[in-house]
């Protein structure tokens, strides 16, 4: 099943993010689940992160928690607002 992954950082996380970002990026390529395409969200006037965005692939829901559950940036707190919705990739044009 494919899911989408939206987290959205507090207000004051830019610097736990930065902190985190080499456990991060280790932690998506060795992460159980299958991440097919993420990247950081950015403010739409200013030249800086606001948020995370994942397309993964798992076997069920539990899967997605628990693989977001355990990201560094998670477990740093850099996220507040955090949601997980199923996908149906109707449409791929690349």
């Amino acid at each position: 099943m494919l899911f989408i992954i939206t987290c959205i950082d507090k207000p004051d996380a830019a610097a736990r993010r930065l902190a985190n970002y080499d456990a991060h990026k280790a932690y998506l390529e060795t992460a159980a689940i299958r991440n097919l395409l993420s990247g950081p969200l950015l403010h739409e006037t200013e030249d800086r992160m606001i948020g995370s965005h994942f397309l993964v692939e798992a076997r069920s829901r539990e899967d997605v928690e628990e693989f977001n559950r355990n990201d560094p940036f998670n477990r740093a707190g850099v996220w507040g607002e955090i949601t997980i919705h199923r996908f149906i990739n109707r449409v791929d044009n690349r």
